[in-house]
């Protein structure tokens, strides 16, 4: 396809029909400019994984000719399961993307030690009960997260490698009793907050939508947002309002979505205070999402003591997404409630 429209530009003629084909032709390749960056980034894309809880090891090439390859993320989803239930779920292909790219700026020999992968609601309730710094709407329970440290590289290199991808989330833990960095596919940002010096010698060209803790924005903040927009990441939402207090245009406010106006959420760190219970009735949350059609949902709100049983079934669909909900509210909204039992 793409050496048809190459061809049909340079033959094209002066003439109107020729300026037609020429246009059209022209289309055709800026189209297929994100998938040939697809191609030529991710063409076959290995990955090296070795579960500290679990001992095991696996090795696979999860993408060929820039195509994930749905057998191989099985195997991955199980290794990256909740170890503590030995239950897994579809982790989001986009994450073993970012890890990937993360670790290719290393040369080790080590596969990636992985501390967590994914975390049932069950556990990451168990979790949060024992400790302040588990968050409530955590990543983890998305298959959208992953923490992990490579052997032989230094964590501070591995935070930063993150950092520079601009993907998602980037949290930093050197005094854990196993260090490690996570990383997920959320929104930019990154935890705890760097001063403006140390991020802006990862970003020495001020090209980051990252906000350092003094709350001013480096100064190549509004490139940044129109890149990483342009390939479908966000900000979190208070790295733009850091921006719009600093003047920086970033557009109108969003309307809130239904998992926010249901449950107050906001942007979630790992390391966060845990966020408050939600205090919505079931039956006014059972009206506003009556609008959306979708009865599965509506039958986990309403029916409390049914709700750690319809968990797994419920959330799968969700990876399918057939009622037309965001999958990301979906599957959150399921984790709240399941949490907030």
């Amino acid at each position: 396809m793409l050496r048809a429209a190459r061809r049909a530009l340079t033959r094209a003629s002066t003439s109107r029909a020729g300026r037609c084909v020429s246009l059209a032709a022209l289309a055709l390749l800026l189209g297929n400019e994100s998938l040939q960056n697809a191609v030529a980034e991710g063409d076959t894309r290995t990955i090296s994984l070795h579960h500290v809880h679990t001992g095991e090891d696996l090795t696979i090439t999860y993408k060929r000719d820039g195509r994930y390859d749905e057998a191989a993320l099985k195997k991955l989803n199980w290794l990256l399961r909740d170890w503590r239930r030995n239950e897994d779920t579809r982790m989001d292909p986009r994450l073993i993307d970012v890890v990937w790219e993360a670790s290719r700026e290393f040369n080790a020999q080590s596969p990636i030690h992985v501390i967590c992968g994914y975390r049932a609601p069950q556990t990451n309730s168990m979790l949060r009960r024992r400790s302040r710094g588990v968050a409530q709407f955590s990543q983890h329970t998305l298959g959208r997260a992953m923490d992990f440290f490579i052997p032989g590289v230094s964590l501070e290199a591995q935070r930063e490698a993150g950092l520079r991808l601009q993907r998602g989330g980037v949290g930093y833990y050197p005094s854990s009793g196993s260090p490690f960095v996570h990383l997920d596919v959320g929104s930019v940002r990154h935890w705890p907050r760097m001063s403006h010096d140390q991020l802006a010698r990862v970003f020495p060209s001020g090209r980051t939508v990252h906000v350092p803790s003094d709350g001013q924005p480096l100064s190549g903040y509004a490139v940044a947002l129109a890149e990483i927009q342009k390939r479908g990441s966000e900000p979190s939402e208070m790295s733009l309002e850091a921006a719009r207090a600093a003047g920086i245009n970033v557009g109108a406010r969003p309307q809130r979505n239904l998992l926010a106006s249901l449950f107050g959420a906001k942007d979630e760190e790992e390391d966060s205070e845990p966020a408050a219970a939600p205090s919505t009735k079931a039956s006014s949350v059972a009206v506003k999402l009556a609008r959306s059609s979708d009865q599965a949902l509506i039958a986990v709100v309403s029916s409390s003591r049914k709700r750690s049983s319809l968990w797994s079934p419920l959330r799968a669909s969700a990876h399918r997404r057939p009622l037309g909900v965001p999958f990301v509210a979906f599957a959150t909204l399921f984790d709240a409630l399941v949490v907030a039992e």
